[in-house]
């Protein structure tokens, strides 16, 4: 089945289409086209995410984003055809009452919506699945409805994807054109390690999660994050910070401050990262050439990494051995980090048991994985009434 995914869940407006099969026992995706649109300088001033601009934000860009998805995976005319333009003849009528019932608070929206939408075809899809949660509650509301207009204009059903299941199933998307990924064995271990999010999954299949354990307060993408505003590195900071630590890996100097690794002793399954990033706080306060010296800064950046992917692999070990799991799932915008990926490889390596890895175009919030998740869930009733949950659990 053909199914098209939308995501809007914090600051990336996400819009592709995918083809999907095998049933929720063995389910198979190839990524017909997927668009992205960041909203990276929109934010940069604010030093995170805004979330009234990431909803205006959404608004302007979900018409665009989608026609270039539908154009580019041949679902409105040819790849190369033309994005239809303002003034074209209208192909089917509106129901204008009830679209301005749904976009009540995206009027920007709703005149996009309603001047290029009955220009195209209703494509060849076979449902709609769109981000509820959890997310920013001002974003994930403008993808709803945007998924409930286009549902109720080209009567295609509409699925509502949990982000974290998205992020879960990253693993298994496989663009156009390549071979089909790994399948998953189970029972198995999930890491879903994000901007927003850090948690120990025991799956004993895709729809049947246990969490194990979450963190308490930062996330280790926000971590990331906060330590590189620190360091003085540009927004959004995980990828500069990686690349700062790669520099100190690669040019030593003796380094003789040891950062804590937060409850990597605690012995249950749960994480705390805020006290890491408060731990840089005070280092660089207390010798302030760990800033103005760019050996001594890298070694800085360095070591909070290893503090990070220690705590992450430790228990991700502990919770391997206590699940008996038969394989290792990962995904999230942390997982596109070189060093935690080679950890990973390494314990799973140790472990005896297969490695899922998204790959780094699909660790990142994207729509192809919202489109997956809701495959798992496409035999489900349709819900035209879906509602956003900005704290939705797994």
């Amino acid at each position: 089945m053909k199914i098209l995914g939308i995501e809007t869940s914090c600051d990336e407006t996400s819009v592709a289409a995918l083809e999907a099969g095998g049933g929720r026992e063995a389910p198979r995706f190839r990524v017909l086209a997927a668009t992205t649109h960041s909203q990276i300088d929109a934010h940069r001033a604010y030093g995170g995410v805004y979330p009234t601009l990431a909803k205006r934000e959404h608004g302007k860009n979900l018409v665009p984003v989608l026609l270039e998805t539908l154009t580019n995976a041949g679902l409105m005319g040819s790849p190369t055809s033309k994005i239809p333009e303002v003034g074209l003849p209208k192909m089917y009528r509106l129901p204008t009452k009830e679209l301005q019932n749904i976009f009540e608070r995206e009027p920007e929206l709703l005149a996009q919506f309603t001047e290029i939408i009955p220009s195209i075809e209703k494509p060849a899809l076979d449902a709609i699945a769109v981000t509820v949660g959890p997310g920013l509650q001002p974003a994930l509301w403008v993808g709803v409805n945007f998924a409930r207009a286009l549902s109720l204009v080209w009567d295609i059903p509409l699925i509502g994807s949990n982000h974290l299941e998205g992020h879960l199933i990253s693993p298994l998307l496989t663009p156009l054109g390549k071979e089909s990924r790994v399948s998953a064995s189970f029972p198995a271990v999930g890491l879903i390690v994000s901007g927003g999010h850090t948690e120990l999954v025991h799956m004993e299949g895709w729809g049947n999660y246990m969490v194990l354990g979450r963190t308490r307060d930062d996330a280790a993408g926000e971590a990331f994050d906060k330590v590189a505003r620190i360091l003085g590195l540009p927004y959004p900071g995980g990828s500069a910070l990686a690349t700062l630590a790669a520099f100190a890996a690669a040019n030593t100097e003796n380094f003789p401050l040891m950062l804590p690794r937060p409850m990597i002793h605690s012995g249950d399954y749960d994480f705390s990262f805020s006290g890491l990033k408060t731990a840089v706080l005070y280092a660089t306060r207390e010798r302030p050439e760990l800033l103005s010296r760019e050996p001594l800064r890298a070694a800085l950046a360095h070591e909070f990494e290893e503090a990070v992917v220690d705590v992450l692999i430790a228990k991700t070990k502990k919770a391997l051995e206590h699940t008996a799991a038969r394989s290792l799932i990962v995904g999230g915008g942390v997982a596109a980090n070189t060093k935690l990926r080679a950890a990973l490889s390494m314990l799973a390596e140790e472990s005896g048991i297969p490695l899922l890895l998204p790959l780094s175009e699909y660790t990142g919030d994207n729509a192809a994985m919202i489109a997956a998740a809701g495959y798992l869930h496409a035999n489900e009733p349709s819900a035209a009434d879906l509602e956003a949950h900005g704290t939705l659990s797994l």
